[in-house]
C-alpha cells in the first residue's frame, strides 16, 4: 500500500511503500476512496496549537501523537476484506469511516462519547487514516453506510459534518432566530447547509475572505461581515435586527472570540469550535454579569454522526463545494490550505 505520511513536523510529507495490512480479530481493511483535508491536519503537520499568552505551543508529540502518521480522518473507504470476527459490512460495500475512537472500556466510551475518551485511537490522528490507498479499522460499528451518497463529497460528513451538526445542537434553543458563525472555510459552509435542513432561521456568517463569504452568501447565510471592519460588532447588530443568543465560533482565535462574546445578549451561550489558536480575551467579570455560557465543541460522537448521515438523506442536504486532488497531491493541497486558497473542501482521492 500507498500513503502519504508526517514523518517530521512542519515537513513535506513523505510517500511511503509497505504491505498492506491483513486484518485481524474485528478489523476490517478498506480501499480509500476519497480522504478530506481538513484545517486541523494543518495543526497536526506542524506539531501542535499555539495557546496565547505567552504559554507557547500544546504539543501533539507530548500528547500522544506519533510519528510517523498517516494523516486524514474525513475518509470514505470500500470494504475490501473483514478479520474473523468483524461482522456487519460485507466486502464490497462503500462505508464512512468514522474516526473518532476511543478506548472503548472507560466510562466515556460505554456512554457513547468516544470523542472526548483520555486515550484516544482517532484515525488519522493518533492511527493512520486516509491519506493512503487503505485504511485499516478497528471495528465494523465505525463504518456508516452511506446508502448512495456520493463518496467524494460525503468524506467531510466524517468531521466538518458532524462537527458542527454537534455544534449547531448545542445551541439548539435559539436556531429559530439568526445565530452568528465565525469562518466560511468547509466547517462555516457546512454549518449552513446543516442548519437549513435542522430547520433554523439562518446565521450572519464573519470571515475575513471575500471569496469566502461570497461563498456563504451562495450557501444561504442571512449576511456576511468583514470581522476585520473597525464596526464589525454595530454591522452584526444592524444586520440580526434583534438581540443574538447564540454564537459559534469556527476559527477560535482571541479576535473571534471576542468578537463572538460582545455580540451576544444576556445568557447567551457562545460555542467554541475552532484550533486557530490563542489565548482566551475575555473580561471575567462580565461573564457572570452577561451570564454567558463558554462552551468547547470537540467533534462529534458516532450516534450524531448516524444521526448526521439520516439528516443528510432525509433532507436531501446539499454537499458543500469540493476540489477533487489526487492523493499524490497531498502535499500542495495542504500548502494551499494554509495559504487561504480553498473554498469549501479539498478531498484526495488514490
Amino acid at each position: 500500500m500507498r500513503s502519504f505520511k508526517v514523518t517530521e513536523f512542519s515537513a513535506p510529507l513523505t510517500s511511503i511503500e509497505a504491505p498492506t495490512p491483513e486484518p485481524s480479530g474485528t478489523q476490517v481493511l478498506l480501499k480509500v476512496r476519497a480522504a478530506g483535508v481538513c484545517h486541523s491536519d494543518l495543526h497536526i503537520w506542524e506539531g501542535g496549537y499555539q495557546l496565547g499568552h505567552g504559554r507557547g505551543q500544546l504539543s501533539l508529540k507530548e500528547r500522544g501523537v506519533a510519528l510517523p502518521l498517516a494523516m486524514g480522518h474525513e475518509a470514505v473507504g470500500e470494504v475490501l476484506a473483514l478479520g474473523p470476527e468483524a461482522k456487519g459490512v460485507k466486502v464490497g460495500e462503500v462505508r464512512l469511516i468514522y474516526p473518532w475512537i476511543g478506548c472503548g472500556q472507560c466510562e466515556v466510551c460505554r456512554g457513547g462519547d468516544e470523542n472526548l475518551c483520555l486515550k484516544p485511537r482517532c484515525l488519522g490522528v493518533h492511527c493512520d487514516g486516509g491519506y493512503a490507498d487503505h485504511i485499516l479499522v478497528p471495528h465494523a460499528r465505525y463504518l456508516l453506510d452511506l446508502a448512495g451518497l456520493d463518496p467524494v463529497t460525503a468524506a467531510p460528513y466524517a468531521c466538518s459534518g458532524v462537527t458542527t451538526y454537534s455544534a449547531l445542537k448545542k445551541v439548539a434553543f435559539a436556531l429559530g432566530e439568526p445565530i452568528l458563525i465565525f469562518g466560511a472555510g468547509g466547517l462555516g459552509l457546512m454549518a449552513l447547509e446543516l442548519l437549513k435542513a435542522m430547520g433554523g432561521k439562518g446565521a450572519i456568517v464573519v470571515d475575513l475572505d471575500a471569496k469566502k463569504r461570497e461563498a456563504a452568501m451562495d450557501a444561504g447565510a442571512l449576511a456576511t461581515i468583514d470581522g476585520a471592519g473597525p464596526d464589525a460588532a454595530r454591522q452584526i447588530a444592524e444586520k440580526a435586527g434583534q438581540p443574538l443568543r447564540a454564537a459559534i465560533d469556527l476559527v477560535g482565535n482571541a479576535q473571534t472570540a471576542q468578537l463572538g462574546f460582545d455580540c451576544l445578549t444576556r445568557g447567551g451561550k457562545l460555542v467554541m469550535v475552532g484550533l486557530y489558536g490563542g489565548g482566551a480575551p475575555w473580561a471575567l467579570p462580565l461573564i457572570p454579569i452577561k451570564a454567558i455560557t463558554i462552551q468547547g465543541s470537540y467533534v462529534g460522537n458516532l450516534k450524531e454522526t448516524q444521526e448526521l448521515l439520516e439528516l443528510v438523506r432525509f433532507k436531501k442536504v446539499k454537499p458543500i463545494p469540493v476540489t477533487q486532488r489526487a492523493l499524490e497531491d497531498a502535499n500542495a493541497t495542504l500548502e494551499d490550505l494554509r495559504k487561504g486558497k480553498l473554498v469549501g473542501r479539498a478531498v484526495l482521492t488514490p
